[in-house]
């Protein structure tokens, strides 16, 4: 009896509880679907859009691939307060997407591994850290060498961004912390090895034929970008597994790779380190120079002071002063410098249409966000490349 009656209580508390409605119950379903999309985007995986041409012919512009977070560890935000799934600058009103009104310092949780050499990496921009909002797409310390940084201040709203949202680039590390890199006539070395020279990184020559056009079936078949051309002289982006085809189309009498020779340098010092006076560097010989390790030493000179600068100073967050020949860390006089992280070196592998380590140095550890897993979706002026989809980097570099 009293069974019963507790079963009759039970059915009737269920019938008065209220039912949700449908507005609410769509609410729930979305709450979660974002929270569980932010900690997946977060810690897994996270989708990427190969937005420009300096990773061709290994990765295209509109490959759609997805960012392993958990091959390096992810990263914990280090900006927490933002709108879930929106990186830096909010899709409608333009405004920031994000609050640094709270700041976590840098950890990363295990991965399955470091960073390697050569492999495809998405990292925060080091020079993002300052944009021009009205320009945001370009390199502010470029703009400042270029046109003097009282005039960019004056002529744009220059904002700062933390290290977790600025842009993310995608390039090859073709060095790690501790290796040596040197570039010799648009040749990679590291530690004295010539670094692989990958069949669809792209190079640019200079092409002259006997007068006839050359073949453009045969340059579409090909892959060939045509840069230029004035009468018998073609200016060419060629992959390298390319260029000895192209070395044998019949119109071709001189084949010609555009290298910049040694010593020689641009008009304004928009190579790293940015110092012409010690350092008569290029894009294609440059070097040789060492990536820092964390734990290891460097001698401060000012000969090489342009290296360290900016990692002491901005990346590894010390009041840094010079002062009559004399580098002051933290308010007491050093002459030397050890580094608290590791640091990279990421080239395109579009080597001469490629805005990479060459132009802005050292990527540090706390900026990597994850290494390029593989295109799901790929599309260009004839619609949907299948032939890419589903593959890994990998696969398609090779």
């Amino acid at each position: 009896m009293r069974l019963a009656f507790w079963r009759k209580e039970k059915a009737d508390n269920k019938k008065e509880k209220k039912k949700k409605s449908v507005a609410r119950e769509w609410l729930d379903a979305a709450i979660f679907a974002i929270v569980a999309a932010t900690l997946i985007r977060t810690f897994l995986v996270e989708a990427y859009t190969i937005p420009t041409g300096s990773m061709e012919g290994s990765l295209l512009v509109n490959d759609y691939l997805f960012v392993s977070k958990i091959s390096y560890g992810p990263r914990i935000p280090m900006t927490p307060l933002s709108v879930p799934l929106v990186h830096n600058t909010m899709p409608v009103t333009g405004g920031k997407s994000y609050s640094d009104a709270v700041k976590w310092d840098y950890h990363r949780w295990w991965g399955f591994g470091d960073v390697e050499r050569n492999d495809v990496v998405v990292f925060n921009f080091p020079e993002g850290d300052t944009i021009m909002k009205e320009r945001p797409e370009e390199d502010y310390y470029l703009a400042v060498m270029q046109e003097g940084r009282n005039v960019v201040h004056t002529k744009y709203t220059i904002e700062t961004r933390p290290v977790d949202k600025t842009d993310n680039y995608i390039k090859r590390c073709v060095a790690i912390a501790g290796e040596t890199l040197e570039i010799r006539d648009g040749v990679v070395f590291v530690n004295g090895q010539q670094s692989p020279l990958f069949p669809h990184s792209k190079m640019d020559y200079e092409v002259i034929t006997n007068g006839s056009p050359l073949d453009e079936d045969a340059l579409d078949e090909y892959g060939v970008e045509v840069a230029a051309v004035s009468g018998n002289r073609y200016h060419l982006y060629i992959e390298n597994e390319m260029v000895p085809k192209v070395q044998k189309m019949p119109q071709v009498v001189r084949f010609i790779p555009v290298i910049s020779k040694a010593g020689e340098m641009l008009p304004l010092p928009i190579i790293f380190p940015h110092d012409t006076a010690h350092f008569h560097w290029n894009i294609d010989n440059f070097g040789p120079l060492q990536i820092p390790k964390k734990g290891s030493t460097v001698q401060l000179t000012t000969q090489n002071i342009a290296l360290y600068r900016r990692i002491i100073d901005v990346y590894e967050g010390n009041d840094f002063q010079e002062s009559n020949g004399q580098f002051i860390i933290n308010g007491k006089p050093a002459t030397s410098y050890t580094f608290k992280m590791d640091y990279y070196w990421m080239m395109g592998d579009n080597r001469h249409n490629s805005l990479d380590s060459r132009y802005w140095g050292f990527v540090p550890e706390d900026h990597i966000v994850g290494k390029a897993w593989f295109v799901w979706l790929s599309y260009g002026e004839h619609g949907i490349r299948w032939k890419r989809l589903l593959r890994s980097v990998h696969a398609l570099e090779e």
